[in-house]
């Protein structure tokens, strides 16, 4: 029976380092792009918190 290092080794090439796959991290660039739906978003809930103050005060 082979040695532990030995039985791996054997078959392996000499530099056994695969090209990455896909790119890590990520920048700016990489963020999907919403638009204004954050101004939406706040503008719904100003809507609605005015809406229902307004009917608790009547």
């Amino acid at each position: 029976m082979a040695g532990g290092d030995d039985f791996y080794s054997k078959d392996r090439p000499e530099h056994p380092q695969m090209a990455e796959d896909r790119p890590r991290g990520g920048g700016p660039e990489d963020r999907p792009t919403t638009g204004h739906r954050h101004a939406l978003i706040w503008f719904v809930v100003a809507v609605v918190v005015i809406l229902v103050l307004f009917f608790i005060f009547i």
